[in-house]
């Protein structure tokens, strides 16, 4: 008997069709502290950010930036140009 492959999952963008591109990056950067346990303030420590910042970025209330995405980059050990 040969089993269907079902697939549980859609495309992010599918999810969250609602989203702008101008919050694009801070639900990344949300998504990726998430996967890997962080919290705003552990990654506050890992990359010298404030926490408000972080805070901010995810919100899409603060740009990331090129600095602060090789920061973020670094930590959440992904490409930078996720965060842009």
């Amino acid at each position: 008997m040969r089993k269907s492959l079902v697939s549980d999952t859609i495309p992010w963008r599918e999810a969250f069709p609602e989203m702008t591109p101008e919050q694009e990056p801070g639900i990344v950067l949300r998504g990726m502290r998430y996967m890997e346990g962080f919290t705003q303030g552990e990654l506050s420590k890992m990359t010298g950010i404030a926490r408000r910042h972080i805070s901010e970025m995810e919100n899409a209330k603060r740009t990331i930036g090129k600095e602060n995405a090789k920061k973020l980059a670094k930590a959440l050990n992904t490409d930078y140009r996720l965060f842009l």
